[in-house]
């Protein structure tokens, strides 16, 4: 079975959401990215408990992919401490986390 990893950040719109999640997949750092709009966050910031309209991004990559990918979602994240969560797949229909190896190699310059 391939190596996955489902990776989750946070983002304050749909526009910056979906721009994200198209750069993560057409640079290849991600396979699929899934957006949850609606999510309501609530969250203790600088000391004090806030609450936001986030929309969700489920990204899925492999694990050689994780470090660029985190650092793309650093780098175009508005948030100064952006969340970004992964936990291993343990267990995947194997076509699929094929694809997601598949989709999510590093292109090779020729």
């Amino acid at each position: 079975m391939q190596q996955a990893l489902l990776v989750w950040t946070n983002l304050p719109d749909e526009a910056s959401a979906q721009a994200m999640a198209r750069a993560l997949v057409e640079r290849r750092l991600a396979a699929c990215v899934n957006m949850l709009p609606g999510v309501r966050s609530v969250y203790r910031w600088q000391g004090a408990v806030e609450q936001a309209n986030e929309v969700t991004l489920l990204i899925k990559t492999t694990p050689e992919r994780y470090a660029a990918l985190e650092e793309a979602i650093k780098s175009g994240h508005p948030y100064d401490v952006p969340e970004i969560v992964a936990t291993s797949v343990v267990a995947g229909l194997p076509a699929y986390l094929d694809w997601v190896a598949q989709e999510s190699q590093k292109e090779i310059d020729v």
